[in-house]
């Protein structure tokens, strides 16, 4: 005989499909709406919500379901937990009304709320902590909810209270995988010949990623006050004004800690986490978030976050130190070498040349001897220049010299332009620095005067082999060359590569913005 499937009863059946709805999901937003939408789905409710607890005893979060966009703007605040809906946070059990107004706790309605009238309240528990209370009224057909409505919501509730701890703890756990790769990723991609500043920018976006925030601004104290140096994000733009106006939050968190997440008047919530470094000194993140629990919700890993960013910042300093401890040294060994073996030798053979021209009878010879002793002076004189350069502690070859004037530009773009050298810039290229120099500072200063840019790169190759060249190319995403411009500058500019048998090509970056390359063959 074929075997009998149980029928089960409708009730039993629809609470049954309503946790398998509830429970397909790990995602916790999507998780909430289902769980409010089974609810009215079980009771004929017209109107249903759930809110979450916060940490204050009010609601945090209400997820509703039944009441249209419109109506909900107009409306205004979501509720808090006041009155019947805060009865339940204070005594968490079930209740059943007929009509919500005439309850003692009854706080009313705000203005523009629809009518309703029956209610049924049930709490949802995550083991012993209430996590939250579903709110259900207007029963299709005006009807009164039933005992058998109050049963079956309370045995969603108690399978709802696993399925949003599941959801919680892969939330949770997606999160802290996210900012760990984020820490990760950061120490890979953070290396020399990376500067400070495109540190920066490389932690800014890491932040963005790992946080899923609508902005990211990293602020570096010099000299005593915070300058933004970087900024991330589809409102990246809105990043300045945001930091003057948490100018006060920002500069205590470099003392007193991170602050809780900041509520913004728009909705969103910011995030504020200080970052110390032996060696890069002090710095600030903030991140602007969609709302108030997503910016709760990564609160504590991105202040985890913080002490892994802050050593990748200060291994990178740490080794750019390193590395130029290491120049110095070569140097001053080299210096020493020229000095106590080249010279001497050469000296020793100045000398025997001398000696030997006194010997020599035939005018000639004595005269290419005199032209060997004198350019062996001028060589002699060549290395003791070369060698108290090498000498110096705080070598200032034409890599220093750019570093201070993209810094010069600072104060006058809004922000520290990226500095990038290929090569062997300070070995190949000293015959060019002047030109370079002044290259440099004219393309910056057309980018401060009329790009309206956001972000500029100036970026240097040296090529050695097989035609040896060096091209200086400058990148900003601003508006772009008009048409009709004047070209002082750019004359100047392709005046001084024609100099240099060179060139210079302009033309669009990545939409919007300005590339602007000179390119010159370096002297042999």
């Amino acid at each position: 005989m074929a075997r009998e499937e149980p029928v089960l009863p409708t009730s039993a059946r629809a609470l049954l499909d309503a946790v398998m709805a509830i429970g397909s999901d790990l995602d916790l937003p999507r998780t909430l709406d289902r769980l409010v939408l089974a609810a009215c789905s079980l009771t004929d409710a017209q109107y249903g919500a759930l809110g979450v607890i916060g940490e204050d005893g009010e609601l945090a979060e209400f997820v509703y379901h039944g009441i249209d966009p419109d109506t909900r703007g107009r409306i205004g605040d979501l509720p808090r937990g006041r009155g019947v809906l805060g009865l339940l946070i204070d005594e968490p059990a079930s209740i059943r009304l007929h009509r919500l107004q005439d309850h003692p706790s009854s706080y009313g309605f705000p203005p523009n709320h629809p009518p309703m009238r029956s209610f049924l309240g049930v709490p949802v528990r995550i083991g012993e902590t209430v996590f939250g209370n579903l709110y259900l009224t207007d029963k299709a057909g005006g009807a009164d909810f039933t005992a058998q409505d109050q049963v079956l919501v309370e045995a969603l509730a108690a399978a709802a209270g696993y399925v949003v701890e599941n959801a919680r703890t892969y939330g949770r756990s997606e999160r802290q995988r996210a900012w760990l790769e984020a820490a990760a990723l950061l120490h890979d991609v953070v290396r020399p010949p990376a500067g400070l500043d495109e540190a920066f920018g490389h932690l800014a976006v890491a932040v963005r990623v790992a946080g899923d925030a609508r902005a990211v601004g990293v602020l570096h104290e010099t000299d005593g006050r915070l300058e933004l140096v970087a900024r991330e994000g589809r409102h990246a733009s809105e990043v300045p004004a945001l930091c003057e106006r948490l100018r006060s939050q920002l500069a205590s968190a470099l003392d007193e800690g991170p602050p809780p997440a900041i509520p913004l008047p728009d909705g969103t919530a910011a995030l504020v986490v200080p970052l110390h470094g032996d060696l890069f000194g002090r710095a600030v993140v903030v991140a602007v978030l969609d709302d108030a629990p997503a910016a709760r919700a990564h609160e504590r890993p991105m202040q985890g976050f913080a002490p892994h960013a802050s050593l990748t910042l200060d291994r990178l300093r740490a080794v750019a130190d390193r590395e130029q401890l290491a120049v110095v040294s070569d140097r001053e060994r080299i210096a020493r070498d020229l000095h106590d073996v080249v010279i001497q030798r050469l000296f020793a053979v100045g000398l025997s040349l001398q000696a030997t021209q006194a010997q020599a009878t035939a005018p000639r010879v004595q005269q290419r001897i005199t032209q060997a002793v004198a350019d062996l002076d001028t060589t002699i004189s060549d290395i003791r220049t070369t060698i108290f350069r090498l000498s110096r502690n705080a070598p200032e070859g034409l890599r220093s010299a750019l570093d201070t004037l993209v810094a010069e530009y600072r104060t006058a773009l809004g922000f520290t332009p990226e500095l990038r050298v290929h090569g062997p810039l300070d070995a190949a290229a000293e015959p060019l620095a002047e030109d370079v120099l002044a290259v440099a500072r004219e393309l910056l200063s057309n980018v401060s005067r009329h790009a309206r840019a956001t972000r500029t790169a100036v970026e240097v190759h040296v090529q050695t082999a097989p035609d040896p060249s060096l091209t200086l190319q400058v990148v900003d995403d601003g508006v772009g060359l008009p048409e009709d411009r004047r070209e002082s500058g750019l004359a100047n500019i392709r005046r001084r590569a024609e100099q240099r048998g060179g060139g210079v090509e302009i033309g669009p970056a990545q939409s919007p913005g300005t590339s602007i390359t000179w390119r010159v063959p370096l002297p042999r």
